[in-house]
């Protein structure tokens, strides 16, 4: 349920304005909001990225502005979920919703990404207290030579689960029973992800009379 609700309100963070401010107060309402964020160190490096595409986005051809607000909202969005994210949940909600030959197959891969993420942010953390060990400043000059380890070692950690994967006769989709645990605020949270997504649909001119 949380990851169907983080979809949605992705979605429609993206799509609009008016779409994103409302899944900004779902995000004020119903999580730890600015707790889960201070806890993610992904989360400033991401905003700068997307702050540095916004602005040559604005410079070049406008709408850097609503671009960067809309793609805020979705990190907010996805830090809520990895938070509380367990093991084989896009499995699960994958063969639920597309069965168990495609749905099979993006869950496995989006199961995947997710553990490539944390295996990166480990890397990272080795390589940071390599770097304070040895009394090397982390700085702009760290960032090429970083950088080019963890791409290295997410491509041979690619390569060795895709051995792994021929080895065993793997193919295409699989057998998976979908289960889902429910937490107490889950109900109420969805309910109100789809108002939002629907009040999101409205017209600005609904709200207001536009001369």
């Amino acid at each position: 349920m949380r990851t169907g609700t983080a979809t949605l309100l992705s979605i429609i963070a993206f799509y609009s304005i008016p779409g994103a401010v409302a899944a900004f107060v779902w995000w004020m309402v119903f999580t730890p909001n600015l707790t889960i964020v201070r806890k993610n160190r992904l989360v400033i490096p991401s905003i700068l990225l997307i702050g540095a595409f916004s602005l040559v986005l604005e410079l070049t051809g406008g709408g850097g502005l609503s671009y960067f607000f809309r793609m805020t909202i979705v990190i907010f969005i996805g830090v809520w979920l990895l938070s509380g994210q367990t093991r084989g949940e896009f499995l699960h909600m994958g063969c639920w919703i597309f069965g168990n030959r495609t749905g099979f197959e993006l869950g496995m891969l989006a199961e995947m990404a997710l553990q490539n993420l944390h295996a990166l942010l480990s890397d990272f953390d080795r390589i940071r207290d390599a770097e304070r060990m040895k009394g090397v400043r982390s700085g702009l000059r760290s960032i090429v030579p970083v950088g080019r380890v963890l791409v290295h070692g997410t491509l041979l950690r690619a390569e060795d689960t895709a051995e792994l994967l021929a080895v065993r006769g793997y193919v295409h989709g699989g057998t998976c029973v979908p289960a889902f645990e429910t937490e107490k605020g889950d109900v109420p949270a969805t309910f109100f992800a789809v108002c939002a997504a629907l009040i999101s649909l409205i017209p600005v001119s609904a709200f207001f009379i536009l001369s």
